[in-house]
């Protein structure tokens, strides 16, 4: 789904629309037009091993903007120091820890100053301690920047964490809809079945009267 909604993939029915604009049937150009106002935070991260950390997060703007060197170096750095990487950019993907890699890749998904930053399973393969400094930039860098944020997950603490509106898909359709507090107190049997999932949740799991 997120695939499509980004437009790497085109699906079999349906539209994808932003602002009203349907992406789904746009022209190639106007396509173009919308891409320049997304950021995507990619599961594995997805930095170009033989570019530089500052490379990596001037790619959108070498391929969407025009501006000049120093205008990209304040960009490059302004996007650093949001993830706490300031001082890294000679660095490469292969010098940088999986939480750093998450960081950095963040800083390229923000670089073009998107309308709407997406992010694919963004504590996949990152400890607890980890998880949370991620949630924590996403969720910061989302309010700093007015963005709306796409986030697809299956870690409860990121949504309980950060989530405001909460979509729960099932099956390929989308089985519930609620903020955090709802997710609590829902009787939606199959959220719960996810919600509660572990042995130690089970405990907590609200009892029928």
């Amino acid at each position: 789904m997120l695939k499509i909604m980004v437009g790497l993939h085109t699906p079999d029915q349906g539209d994808v629309l932003y602002d009203g604009r349907s992406f789904t049937s746009s022209t190639e150009k106007e396509k173009q037009e919308v891409r320049k106002e997304i950021g995507m935070l990619f599961q594995g991260g997805a930095l170009f091993d033989s570019l530089t950390l500052e490379q990596n997060v001037a790619f959108p703007l070498d391929m969407f903007t025009d501006m000049s060197k120093s205008e990209k170096e304040d960009r490059v750095n302004f996007c650093l120091k949001k993830v706490n990487l300031e001082g890294r950019n000679k660095l490469y993907p292969a010098e940088l820890s999986g939480g750093m890699k998450k960081r950095a890749a963040l800083a390229r998904a923000i670089s073009n100053e998107p309308k709407y930053l997406f992010c694919d399973e963004p504590n996949s393969g990152l400890d607890p301690r980890t998880s949370l400094v991620i949630d924590a930039l996403i969720k910061q860098v989302t309010e700093d920047l007015g963005m709306t944020t796409v986030v697809i997950t299956h870690d409860m603490n990121s949504v309980m964490e950060i989530g405001e509106n909460i979509m729960f898909l099932y099956k390929g359709n989308m089985w519930w809809q609620g903020s955090k507090k709802e997710i609590l107190t829902t009787d939606n049997q199959e959220i719960l079945d996810f919600v509660y999932a572990s042995e130690f949740l089970k405990q907590l799991k609200p009892r029928k009267q």
